[in-house]
């Protein structure tokens, strides 16, 4: 290993008091990643807070008044308008930006990437955009498909979690839980669009002009930036059910080529990170309780698709707030790293 790759950093973590900055914290001690000092930043309210994390215990700072030099990889978990208000300014200040949200996915200029995929997009300097939980999941899959014939067409369907709106969504979800239990006034929604305690909503964000909804919208735009597909025909449903963490999809996929289930499931095996677990029987797949707390996103149910030629279909779990959300942000980190930060 040469001596850029083992290089301590300066490392600022926003939104370190969130569900995903706990996670971003976690993935860096327990990764191991080479750090020279760390700073927690997080919004006015939490300015002040003794944080206990497994790289000790730090105090967070006021994002707003937070001072960016010195800073060489700054992690953004809390939030577009945060993102949109201060990255710019870690930028200037010299830090490479890994963020987390929204705010700059589809800007042309800001690289999406997910490293298993597309590496070869990272940049030195600016920013880099994580993308959205559902879709990184996703692209794993697509892109060992991908590599055995070109993709036709894709159509998922996604049962969310409640921790994809951050630890208020989960909050939400449990208070709800508690009064339907106790029999009390059911709770109203603010976080998620219905009251989620046993029920399933079809809707995750705003809906656009197209009928479609803001999370469907993204999965569709941020799988064809990042697989650089970008006339690839791609449908999906988003719904938010009631439980606390990790996402399940169900994906359909057409390709070019026919493509036997056994040959995906050998390619898939290939792909870092992503472990079919039905090759003994298609009783053996995943469920958000046995993904939680993984780095894997797993594969099961893989089968034709009797309703198209050329088609499979199959079953992926994964942790959001793990390689959804704070696991792929450290391995951008990870991967600038490796790279000696000069591409």
């Amino acid at each position: 290993m040469n001596a850029s790759t083992t290089q301590p950093r300066n490392i600022a973590v926003i939104g370190a008091t969130g569900a995903v900055g706990r996670c971003i914290l976690h993935c860096l001690a327990d990764r191991h990643f080479p750090i020279a000092s760390l700073r927690l930043m997080a919004s006015p309210k939490s300015a002040g807070m003794q944080l206990d994390t497994p790289l000790g215990v730090h105090t967070v700072e006021d994002v707003d008044q937070a001072d960016f030099r010195n800073i060489d990889v700054a992690l953004f978990s809390a939030g577009g308008a945060v993102s949109k208000r201060h990255a710019p300014r870690a930028v200037q200040a010299g830090a490479l930006v890994i963020d987390n949200t929204s705010a700059f996915r589809m800007e042309q200029e800001v690289p999406l990437v997910v490293p298993e995929v597309n590496p070869h997009d990272l940049t030195p300097t600016g920013i880099i955009a994580n993308p959205n939980c559902s879709t990184i999941q996703m692209v794993l899959a697509l892109h060992a498909l991908r590599d055995l014939s070109p993709l036709r067409s894709v159509r998922v369907a996604t049962y969310q979690s409640a921790s994809g709106a951050g630890q208020k969504g989960i909050d939400e979800l449990l208070l709800g839980t508690r009064a339907f239990l106790d029999d009390q006034a059911p709770t109203t929604a603010k976080i998620h669009a219905r009251p989620l305690p046993f029920d399933c909503v079809p809707q995750i964000g705003p809906f656009c002009d197209d009928g479609d909804t803001e999370e469907e919208r993204k999965m569709r735009q941020e799988t064809q930036k990042i697989l650089d597909l970008p006339e690839l025909p791609i449908s999906a449903t988003c719904v938010r059910v009631p439980v606390i963490r990790s996402h399940a999809e169900v994906i359909h996929v057409t390709t070019l080529d026919p493509i036997s289930p056994q040959q995906a499931r050998a390619a898939m095996a290939k792909v870092h990170g992503l472990m079919p677990l039905d090759s003994d029987g298609p009783q053996y797949y995943p469920t958000a309780r046995s993904a939680e707390g993984s780095y894997h996103t797993f594969v099961g149910r893989l089968r034709r698709d009797h309703a198209e030629a050329n088609a499979l279909v199959f079953w992926l779990v994964s942790d959001n707030l793990l390689k959804g959300a704070a696991l792929n942000a450290v391995q951008i980190a990870e991967l600038w790293q490796q790279k000696g930060s000069s591409l």
